[in-house]
């Protein structure tokens, strides 16, 4: 479940093709093999994903009665801790926006993060969806980080990580971060965990085939 955008997705439907899956704008629901292979990988009980999904859906619906397509906001929930990102008119709009969702069922603690100006441009929003596509095929590309582990949220150059990991892997990705083109800043909202606390989380390995008995 990736981040859910109180702006319909029209605007940035010309980059779902190069960071379909990465993006703000990406789809809700995941269908068959792809949703399984996510879910089993996620750090998250299956539970908690599902209630964190519940809460971004909960929080766009209540935000869209109340404020309307006038801000540009999206809603990223972790264990029912919710970033708010993007972009709203005046400062009471934030404050509003602050308190419908922290009264949104289940929600833990809201991280507000929108800014208060004029709603970004398309050219931006491709720009920060590119961002976190490559931010995501380089910690894939790393091998020693599982990318799936970590939620990546862009939004004006300025990335923004959740997830649950290792003090080794936060380090790991935000320097992979850092190091992308295009990045202002890395803001780091992680869950860290201990090794061994990783360990008990990683998938369980297939077990290896018995060594054929040599011939006599």
């Amino acid at each position: 479940m990736k981040s859910t955008t109180i702006q319909l997705c029209a605007s940035a439907l010309c980059v779902v093709a190069l960071a379909s899956s990465l993006s703000a704008c990406a789809p809700i629901v995941l269908g068959g093999a792809a949703m399984g292979a996510l879910v089993a990988t996620d750090r998250r009980t299956s539970g908690a994903q599902l209630e964190d999904e519940g809460i971004e859906l909960r929080s766009v619906g209540r935000i869209l009665d109340n404020l309307g397509t006038r801000v540009h906001v999206n809603v990223t929930s972790y264990n029912r801790q919710v970033l708010l990102t993007g972009e709203v008119p005046s400062a009471q709009d934030k404050q509003l926006l602050e308190q419908i969702v922290s009264r949104v069922d289940n929600v833990g603690r809201v991280l507000n993060e929108v800014a208060v100006i004029s709603a970004t441009s398309l050219m931006q929003r491709s720009s920060d969806a590119l961002i976190t596509g490559k931010v995501k095929a380089a910690m894939v590309d790393s091998r020693d980080l599982f990318a799936n582990a970590f939620k990546i949220v862009t939004e004006r150059g300025v990335v923004y990580m959740m997830g649950r990991v290792s003090q080794r892997e936060a380090n790991r990705a935000t320097e992979i971060a850092r190091t992308t083109g295009g990045v202002k800043k890395v803001v780091r909202l992680l869950e860290i965990i201990s090794e061994d606390e990783l360990l008990r989380t990683l998938p369980a390995q297939p077990p290896r085939a018995a060594a054929s008995a040599p011939k006599s």
